[in-house]
């Protein structure tokens, strides 16, 4: 499970890298500041929870079946958060209208959070 989460983990900080430096060198041309600033901003939770990925996957403290559910939130968590920001910030050039699926942003970012609040909740249950 360790192997898996570290993958993933990776796999989240090398695409941010990639969509950063795409929005910012290729996107710029396109689309507004504010359009730019919120492709940022699920740049910037993607790559968070890459790193959030690789400390979890090097905590022995937490259980295999409680990794493997943070696992799953935050890989939910980044798709409906960061992926929909991307889709939002790049709406303008595309004919599907991405503002009908933005109730999906906070969807992500409820997951987000439940994946750091298991992790908390497995590691205080720990010390007690």
């Amino acid at each position: 499970m360790n192997k898996t989460i570290l993958g993933i983990g990776i796999f989240f900080g090398v695409s941010a890298i990639l969509l950063g430096a795409f929005g910012a060198h290729g996107l710029e041309k396109f689309i507004s500041e504010g359009e730019i600033a919120t492709y940022e901003t699920g740049v910037m939770y993607q790559m968070y929870h890459a790193l959030f990925l690789l400390i979890v996957a090097c905590i022995d403290k937490v259980k295999t079946k409680d990794k493997k559910a943070i696992l799953i939130l935050i890989i939910l968590g980044v798709v409906c958060f960061s992926f929909s920001l991307y889709f939002l910030a790049t709406n303008s050039l595309t004919t599907f209208d991405f503002k009908s699926i933005a109730f999906i942003t906070p969807i992500g970012g409820v997951l987000l959070i439940s994946g750091w609040l298991v992790l908390a909740y497995r590691l205080f249950k720990q010390f007690n």
